[in-house]
């Protein structure tokens, strides 16, 4: 049971998504320190300045404009980092003709598919011409 999880953990795809994840929780924090440091109170400054700034109130509700100028900021800035330096290099590795394990594998399977099917089309081809033949055999006997 133990080795089981063991060969599960230690598997490839598994480390690079832990990898990932902790990555990723970690640049988001760092985006978010960064928009709410620098950011919001450069939007703050070009909304009227001041603790209130970017946010105004109707009968008593506030609306916190700069918070939500904040939160597309800090997605933008994710998103163009999570494809400049993730997606499009893996897209160039890719056009190279560069193929990671995984694709390998599935390609190693779709050749071994291929041969079988091949295979079995000769058997079936082979087989027809026996039947073929056998109904002959049996039309030259029938007419003598």
């Amino acid at each position: 049971m133990f080795k089981g999880f063991k060969d599960f953990i230690t598997r490839g795809n598994v480390i690079d998504l832990a990898v990932a994840v902790v990555i990723g929780a970690a640049f988001t924090a760092l985006v978010g320190a960064f928009t709410t440091a620098l950011i919001k109170p450069l939007i703050g400054l070009f909304l009227g300045g001041g603790v209130d700034a970017g946010s105004f109130a109707v009968n008593g509700q506030v609306f916190n404009v700069s918070l939500i100028i904040n939160a597309l900021i800090t997605f933008a800035i994710t998103a163009a980092v999570v494809y400049f330096a993730f997606v499009a290099p893996m897209d160039a590795f890719k056009k190279r003709g560069g193929q990671t394990e995984a694709e390998e594998e599935t390609a190693e399977e779709i050749a071994l598919l291929r041969e079988i099917r091949d295979a079995l089309r000769e058997r079936t081809i082979d087989l027809t011409d026996t039947s073929d033949e056998v109904a002959k055999a049996d039309d030259s006997n029938s007419a003598r």
